[in-house]
């Protein structure tokens, strides 16, 4: 960890429309034309797309309809994987202090490095030229004193910009923008405040922080109060490791039986018990996410009496979630289902519970991850899986 110095010398980095900005790198005929990566849903699509109101996990039809010109294109996963490691590598090149947030952002922190570097404006700039010359890719960066105004103002740079945020006219950039600048707002949480007249960010720093506790909820209103004063202490955090551990996968409009959202599950289940497992991690919370034809999402989540990594226990717990989403499911169809595990804690560091021999779940499970590890993912599949498409495996950070 590491305490910024009340400089603005936290940078905040994140690639423009990254999966698309790969494509257009890679095949000079798609750059400065509007790209949409994936057809059945929209995983990523350039500024040209975004211009005609395509937006990422939109309807692929619905996409085309609103940009009938944009060149589809298949995702490349193994490509975008490469292309992050090789910007972490600028990253790391820059300074030490790198907290990755996903494989296309990241916080640094380059306030030690005056010295050796010169002002954080002039690393900035060196970081976007080195990303682009070394890797081909645009990069906005935004510059600022608190990790929250550092991705804010980096989100009103983009695309391919670079904006400092000095400490004196900290309030003076924050206060005139929409309120959905604020991180966790999201579209429930910024109807509650518009329709109370709150549409930018000063308007709820006018508020007292009780009557957004009142609003909101003690959480979301403490914690929305301190952003609109840019009270952001968090430190940047070097190697940290997720808190959670999950999978999602979108399903299209098209009705889905309950055979195949069970099959999509256990899929799902399998992937992320298997990354916990080759990451050392056990988690007691299983979360089921879902998102239904009308945009709107759901949450079911149960917490464990002890962590486990064991694909059975979690399938099991998952499978009684979505049960109980079943009416909801019925009546409002589904989009998306998506499956995590949280409380995460480091498999070596577990009490064992007794009795304490393996249980024969663990055993099967190593197996199994053995089979694929030498032979590969598709070697050897439940059943239920056979003939069916099993969806993306999007690169993510290391666990």
């Amino acid at each position: 960890m590491f305490v910024s110095n009340g400089t603005a010398s936290i940078l905040h980095a994140d690639l423009d429309a990254f999966y698309a900005s790969v494509e257009q790198r890679d095949d000079p005929r798609l750059r400065g034309r509007p790209v949409i990566v994936g057809g059945g849903v929209v995983l990523a699509c350039s500024y040209e797309a975004k211009a005609y109101g395509v937006r990422t996990a939109m309807n692929g039809a619905q996409a085309l309809r609103r940009c009938p010109g944009a060149i589809v294109v298949e995702p490349r996963m193994s490509a975008y994987s490469e292309a992050s490691k090789a910007v972490f590598r600028v990253f790391e090149n820059t300074t030490p202090m790198v907290e990755g947030l996903s494989i296309d952002e990241a916080f640094l922190d380059v306030g030690g490095l005056r010295k050796i570097s010169g002002r954080p404006l002039e690393i900035a700039r060196r970081l976007r030229a080195d990303v682009l010359s070394q890797v081909g890719l645009p990069i906005t960066v935004g510059v600022a004193r608190t990790k929250f105004l550092a991705k804010v103002a980096s989100g009103v740079a983009k695309p391919n910009g670079l904006l400092e945020v000095q400490p004196e006219r900290e309030l003076e950039f924050l206060h005139p923008l929409d309120v959905e600048r604020l991180w966790g707002v999201g579209e429930v949480t910024a109807e509650k405040l518009r329709s109370r007249g709150l549409t930018k960010v000063g308007d709820v720093a006018m508020l007292p922080e009780a009557a957004l506790v009142s609003m909101l909820g003690r959480a979301s209103g403490r914690h929305l109060h301190a952003l609109a004063h840019n009270r952001d202490p968090r430190p940047i955090e070097v190697g940290r490791r997720r808190r959670s551990i999950g999978s999602q996968r979108a399903l299209g409009r098209s009705p889905k039986s309950p055979a195949t959202l069970d099959a999509v599950l256990a899929g799902l289940v399998d992937r992320v018990t298997r990354r916990m497992r080759t990451a050392g991690r056990a988690g007691r919370t299983v979360t089921l996410r879902l998102r239904f034809d009308d945009f709107s999402r759901a949450t079911r989540s149960h917490t464990l009496p002890q962590a486990t990594d064991q694909t059975r226990a979690i399938l099991l717990t998952a499978r009684a979630l979505l049960s109980s989403a079943r009416p909801l499911i019925a009546t409002q169809g589904i989009t998306m289902i998506g499956i995590s595990v949280g409380n995460l804690e480091n498999e070596a560091a577990l009490q064992l519970a007794l009795p304490f021999d393996k249980a024969a779940n663990d055993e099967l499970d190593s197996a199994l991850d053995q089979v694929k590890d030498k032979f590969g993912t598709n070697a050897i599949t439940r059943g239920i899986l056979l003939g069916r498409d099993q969806g993306l495996t999007v690169p993510m950070l290391p666990d």
